[in-house]
Order: C-alpha cells, then structure tokens, then sequence
C-alpha cells in the first residue's frame, strides 16, 4: 500500500491534532532497519584489574545488556512509536539507529545497506539524513552559542549551502519550527522550554533529513506546550514528507501520533504492529499489564493495577522470558526457555510461549 496524500486532521478536544493515516510504503525496502542489533556497555578495567581477571582472581566488569538482538523495521513516510519503561533501551536503541552508538552485535541498514560499511560521502549522507531530537532541550543545546551558530553549524561544517546562503537557509530552518529570525542572536538561556525545542527541532531540518528519531522530545515540557510541540511535528511530517521514529512512554500519546508501535522490554522487543490493533486487542503479557495502566476517565471505580515486580536489571537480565518473573501467566517453560518473536496476525508480532499454545 502507498502512503497517501498529506491531509490535514481533526483536532481532538486535547487540542492536539491527529496524525493524518499515512502509515508508510511498505510495498518497498524499509528506509531503516535493525538486524539483531545488541548494545553492551562495560567499564574499561585498568591495567591491575586486568592482569588479576587474566589469572583467575577477579570476575570481569560486569556488562550492562542495554540493547538485545533487536530486530526492527521503520517504512518510509510511517511513524513508529517505541514504548516501555525506563531503563528497558529505549534511548540506547535510538541512538544506534541514530548512528550515535555503534552496536556491539548485529546492524543497522540505511535504505538497503550496512551503515557500518558506509565511509566517506556515504556516511555523511547517513549522518545528515537520519536526524535525532533529545529529550532534554536545554541540555542538548550549547549554551555558549547563539541560536544562529547552533542551527547552522552543520551547515556550514559540511558546506552544505554556499556561504551567501547560510544566513537564509538559517532563518527558514528557525521560520519552519516558528520562531522569529529576530531571535537568531540569542542564547538558549534567553528562551522557554518550548522554544528550545523548536531550536533543537530547528537544528536537524536544518540539513534536510529523512528520518527523525525522537527520544522523548515533549518529556520535558509543561503540559500546556506538549501539544503545541506534537502538532508540530505532524505539520513537518506532512510539509517534508518525514520518518520518524517516536521514542516515549506516554502511551496516549504514541495512540495518537504512530501509525505503529513497538514494545520494548529489558532491551528486546516484545510485540509490534498496527497501533490500533495493539491497542484494541494487545497479545503479550506485559502489553496487557501496560494498557490495562493508562487512567480512563470511564473507569473511576476500577482499581488501578500496576504492573507487578520490578524491572529486572540489564546487568543479569533473568533467565527464559525476561518478563516471567512479573507475569501472572508464567510456565516453567517461561522460565527456561527464551521465546522467539513469531508472527500472530499479519503485521503483527510477538515473543511469548502462552501465545503459541493458544
């Protein structure tokens, strides 16, 4: 099915504005895709440790599991969200999509091929086309430089306007996101938290990507400015024909803007497709234990469950399904054995042993 034509959605009483239902060209090559992708972080021993580790008399640093075998596929012109709990990588798998962090295992392919066979003119098209907005817009901007220097650094880095040019192209990447060209000589301090948004929004149209991966770009906002910011990325996606790749854990949210969704847990995915199907009829446990969560103005007399336990640390992530030692569900098979993400409907996939029993 070809994405459709850009159309302007309804605004819901929240005053954010639905996403129009592009839903991405899947009849091609995903624009990004994740091939067993994993992530482990581990602190460098010194020379003592490592000598000692060599002959038996220390344990190795431990390894921080961040990202696992992850598997995953982002279609032109879709948005797909990425939602879970703190700590379960999220941010980490962003990042290699990114190209921020390289992965330990596995790649990360860029319409067709391996970033990390990419060099030169190549990977500085990968860099330029695969843009990332932070969750912290402060702490993402530099605050020695003005806002012009901070849009067009790239720009002028990598030449990507003549000289002549910068100056417009700097005020229509600033005119695009809705801020003033008068405020191209400020500091970041001298802004709100939206604004400074805006300015990071700013920086990575500035050099006309593709692809945007958002890490929680409105966690850090007031309420009163998220929808603002949300509506503003709907109206990009529509006007520059965008990716994007929707990192948050505000499930409403991912309900309102993503065509797809991803779960994450404890760095591995555990379910993906269509967000109204996931929605309407979720098929992991933890999926469940997720949705069952969001408050409902129709349920004032409903208990609120959260889910049960603790999230396991990625430094040893348990054995078998991750999730076992949370789910009421759990078989001994849970326990031993890891499940492999199967398809349950089409589109749709998930990693549970219970599901393949039904």
């Amino acid at each position: 099915m070809s994405a459709a034509g850009p159309s302007q959605g309804a605004r819901p009483p929240g005053g954010e504005r639905r996403a129009a239902p592009i839903g991405g060209d899947h009849t091609s090559a995903p624009v990004l895709e994740v091939r067993g992708a994993s992530k482990h972080f581990a602190r460098r021993p010194v020379l003592a440790e490592r000598v000692l580790v060599a002959i038996g008399r220390a344990k190795p640093p431990p390894v921080v599991r961040a990202v696992e075998a992850v598997d995953l596929a982002i279609h032109r012109g879709e948005v797909l969200g990425l939602v879970g709990e703190s700590g379960c990588g999220k941010s980490t798998l962003a990042r290699l999509v990114a190209g921020i962090h390289p992965p330990t295992a596995g790649e990360v392919l860029f319409e067709g091929r391996a970033v990390h066979s990419l060099e030169g003119r190549e990977r500085l098209d990968y860099l330029l086309a695969v843009q990332m907005i932070f969750q912290d817009p402060f702490a993402s901007l530099d605050p020695r430089m003005r806002v012009h220097r901070i849009v067009g650094e790239a720009l002028a880095v990598h030449r990507l306007v003549p000289a002549n040019e910068l100056n417009a192209a700097i005020d229509t990447a600033l005119a695009d996101v809705g801020l003033d060209a008068t405020y191209r000589d400020r500091f970041p301090h001298q802004f709100s938290g939206g604004q400074r948004s805006r300015i990071g929004i700013a920086r990575a149209l500035a050099v006309k990507p593709r692809v945007l991966v958002c890490d929680e770009p409105v966690a850090a906002l007031d309420v009163s400015i998220q929808s603002q910011v949300i509506n503003l990325f709907m109206d990009l996606r529509e006007r520059h024909a965008l990716t994007y790749l929707f990192v948050s854990h505000n499930l409403g949210l991912v309900r309102l803007i993503c065509d797809r969704v991803a779960i994450m847990y404890l760095g591995r995915i555990v379910e993906s497709g269509p967000v109204a199907e996931i929605f309407e009829r979720p098929a992991h446990p933890y999926t469940i234990a997720l949705l069952e969560a969001i408050p409902r103005i129709s349920g004032r007399k409903r208990v609120f469950e959260p889910v049960q336990g603790e999230l396991p640390s990625p430094l040893a992530p348990p054995s078998g399904c991750a999730f076992h030692p949370r789910c009421p569900s759990a078989t001994a098979e849970c326990r031993q054995m890891r499940p492999e993400l199967r398809e349950i409907a089409p589109g749709r996939i998930a990693a549970c042993h219970l599901l393949t029993k039904a």
